[in-house]
């Protein structure tokens, strides 16, 4: 297949455009203009695009997929005003502008899959929250409605829909774990607030399959959450992420000093409690890599 997609130098993009390569598809990465170098550093070939205009450079013509990740990082500053209208910005008004530009197109792709999030369900306590769940009433909980609604529309041109909903993604060299591995080999980590909240939580190697699979399968479109089945309470994470790293859990962060660091972002991101299912997948067939999360650990410290 010919796949475009949007996003490829983020963390979950850098993993899945190689891995499409390697599967033997055509890809191409939509960059910026300014962003748009010479000296090819990455797997495919870049494609320049313009989201404010939704203008495509010519090599985008008779994709048959398209992966939408682009967004601006949730946990890259505190949430101001001018900082939540860039976050809504990123992934709405570049999806409208994307979807645009594929109406466009004499021969359109067959399928959109577009990121959105878990944050789509808010703060639900023990509540077991499927695809059939509904949003939460939160920040982060509109922009995913919000995000997810502009997807859709690509359903009016007759391409299939589906909304990825991430989890916590884990990974080596970045995104959420991370900072959290940093703390613990410094002996400073231990369980956030309470540790009674869930985090459903995903391996990285699990997310590029999930991507793919929605890719192939004509039978998957709309929500699909893709998270472990296996969601576990802060409490429990510490002390495995603890365990993994030969590491104590002796530091508890009190929920009030994270809510005078970070203000809203504490409660959203790591305070808030979801308890994810990932029914759909699990309904179509796929079958996890890392569904246990100290064999999932062990594997991403084992990677190179």
């Amino acid at each position: 297949m010919k796949i475009l997609v949007t996003g490829s130098s983020g963390l979950v993009g850098s993993a899945l455009v190689p891995a499409l390569v390697k599967a033997g598809h055509t890809v191409c990465r939509l960059v910026r203009p300014e962003s748009v170098v010479t000296d090819e550093q990455h797997d495919g070939f870049q494609v320049a695009w313009n989201p404010a205009t939704g203008e495509l450079g010519g090599a985008a013509v008779g994709p048959d997929a398209v992966v939408n990740l682009a967004g601006a990082s949730i946990a890259d500053g505190r949430w101001s005003a001018a900082r939540k209208a860039e976050l809504r910005a990123s992934r709405i008004d570049t999806t409208r502008a994307l979807i645009a530009a594929l109406a466009k197109m004499s021969a359109r792709p067959r399928v959109l899959v577009s990121a959105s999030a878990t944050g789509f369900y808010g703060n639900r306590g023990d509540e077991i929250l499927t695809e059939e769940s509904g949003p939460g009433n939160e920040f982060l909980s509109d922009l995913a409605e919000d995000w997810e609604s502009e997807s859709l529309k690509a359903e009016a041109i007759g391409i299939r829909v589906v909304l990825a909903r991430f989890g916590i993604v884990l990974a080596r060299n970045g995104g959420a774990l991370l900072p959290m591995m940093r703390a613990f080999r410094f002996f400073v980590g231990g369980k956030i607030g309470s540790g009674n909240q869930w985090m459903s939580w995903v391996a990285l190697d699990d997310v590029v399959e999930i991507l793919r699979f929605s890719l192939e399968h004509a039978e998957a479109r709309g929500p699909i959450n893709v998270i472990s089945p296996q969601p576990v309470q802060n409490a429990e994470f510490t002390k495995t992420l603890a365990a993994a790293l030969h590491r104590p859990a002796l530091f508890p962060a009190p929920a009030f000093a994270l809510r005078l660091a970070l203000g809203e972002m504490a409660d959203a991101l790591l305070l808030s409690s979801q308890r994810v299912l990932p029914k759909k997948l699990e309904s179509l067939g796929y079958h996890f890599q890392h569904p246990d999360l100290a064999a999932a650990l062990k594997n991403i410290l084992n990677q190179n």
